[in-house]
């Protein structure tokens, strides 16, 4: 059975950090892309974020260029996303995903606010 655990949101005010992870189970996980998707409040999902399967290509949205920073261990079946400089918009749930077939973990909840 595949499996995808998300892990690591919480709450934090602007200027902090989380890192998040996801673990994963139940298929090869060194040659899935990856992503990292979001869930905003009262908005569809949005993509923001995406590995390759050997972790040395990555792409993302602008809105967390230069803030978010996704990396991957395929000997743990482990993939992360370091969050810094979070802002309020970033606020939502975040989940991970196995691009080829979009399926996705139960996510976990990032809240950014003062």
């Amino acid at each position: 059975e595949v499996q995808l655990v998300e892990s690591g949101g919480g709450s934090v005010q602007p200027g902090g950090s989380l890192r998040l992870s996801c673990a994963a189970s139940g298929f090869t996980f060194s040659s899935s892309v990856m992503s990292w998707v979001r869930q905003a409040p009262g908005k569809g999902l949005e993509w923001v974020s995406r590995i390759s399967s050997g972790g040395h290509v990555t792409t993302s949205i602008d809105s967390v260029k230069g803030r978010f920073t996704i990396s991957r261990d395929n000997a743990k079946n482990t993939l992360y996303l370091q969050m810094n400089s979070l802002k309020p918009e970033d606020t939502a749930v975040y989940y991970c995903r196995i691009d080829a077939t979009g399926l996705r973990g139960q996510g976990t909840q990032v809240t950014v606010s003062s």
